[in-house]
């Protein structure tokens, strides 16, 4: 056959809606056996995919096996029970000079099915705490570990926290008085509250606890105005629920000059922008920092250049978390 024959055999190029379409499509279909062959259009949608092209990789991670540790392999037993036929255990190694970590059952990526969508409906509340840890998270989960004192004698609430590295991170690493790990989503906070259980060892007199918190519902009274710090990761992205997020985050703060909410969100087009008028508007003062830690920062600026190719399609705008800090404006406590 001539080369004109073969191009005409070569089936068009796909359009990126159609590639996106096929990652749905993976995600509600079961997982194929490790035996069937690979999808011919895997390597165009990991393309398209804003998580799967890479990370920061601050948080180290691995499935678990046999080289983890005694203590790791005890957490496994007692995980045994837990993790259902979608989902993986997960070691993560926290940055502490003690070696401490954090074992987690997430679901095995693009595993989410029909009921997951069922209820998203039902509670106005998205899936993306089901898809997997996002790069978001594993910058504030490593930004807190390494400010611990921020933390100390503290009551601290994670928002949309997904699997909840972050609060089971500050747990680990901090003296926090207490630590709230929340989602909207009732399955994804059957699972922090199984990554609670399996992590109870490591937290020390620091009490830690799950809880289902929409930010559209009101408040049960016992949480008002009791948090001295709030955190999230990339939960400014909908744009719909930017005055619920906000307002909660106003009324989750202890009524102090030393209350705060740090956030680490990307821009995302104007997201970030229209979040932080929603905050203005409702009498809270910010700080937006772009470079908040050297490592982070350095990461960015090489990822930036192609001098790092472990991240093909990143892209700063949808990728690279800046830090916004909310704090009562300072005329209120002089």
């Amino acid at each position: 056959m001539d080369k004109g024959g073969m191009d005409a055999a070569r089936p068009p190029p796909r359009s990126p809606a159609s590639l996106r379409w096929s990652i749905l499509r993976k995600s509600l279909l079961r997982r194929p056996s490790s035996s069937a062959p690979d999808d011919p259009s895997d390597v165009s949608t990991k393309n398209v995919s804003r998580k799967r092209g890479g990370g920061f990789n601050l948080i180290p991670c691995h499935p678990l096996d046999d080289s983890d540790s005694v203590e790791v392999l005890e957490a496994t037993l007692r995980a045994k029970d837990l993790v259902g036929p979608r989902d993986v255990c997960i070691r993560y190694k926290l940055p502490l000079e003690n070696g401490s970590g954090l074992v987690m059952i997430q679901r095995m990526e693009d595993c989410v099915d029909l009921n997951d969508f069922e209820i998203s409906t039902r509670y106005d509340i998205d899936t993306t705490g089901l898809v997997c840890n996002w790069p978001s998270e594993d910058v504030l989960a490593y930004f807190c570990v390494n400010h611990p004192l921020m933390f100390r004698s503290k009551r601290v609430i994670e928002l949309g926290s997904g699997y909840g590295l972050a609060g089971l991170a500050i747990a680990a690493s901090s003296d926090a008085q207490e630590v709230v790990i929340s989602d909207g989503n009732p399955n994804v906070v059957d699972y922090i509250q199984h990554n609670i259980s399996l992590n109870a060892q490591v937290f020390g007199a620091t009490k830690v606890q799950s809880m289902i918190l929409h930010w559209n519902q009101d408040l049960v009274s016992d949480v008002l105005s009791s948090f001295d710090v709030v955190v999230a990761s990339d939960c400014t992205f909908f744009l719909q629920f930017h005055e619920s997020l906000a307002c909660t985050v106003k009324s989750l703060l202890k009524r102090s000059e030393a209350s705060e909410a740090i956030f680490l969100s990307p821009k995302r087009g104007d997201s970030l922008v229209k979040f932080i008028e929603k905050i203005k508007e409702i009498g809270l003062d910010y700080k937006l920092l772009e470079n908040y830690d050297t490592h982070v920062w350095n990461i960015h600026q090489k990822l930036l250049k192609g001098d790092d190719s472990t991240w093909a399609n990143y892209d700063p705008d949808h990728c690279y978390p800046l830090l916004l800090r909310m704090t009562f404006p300072a005329h209120e406590y002089k």
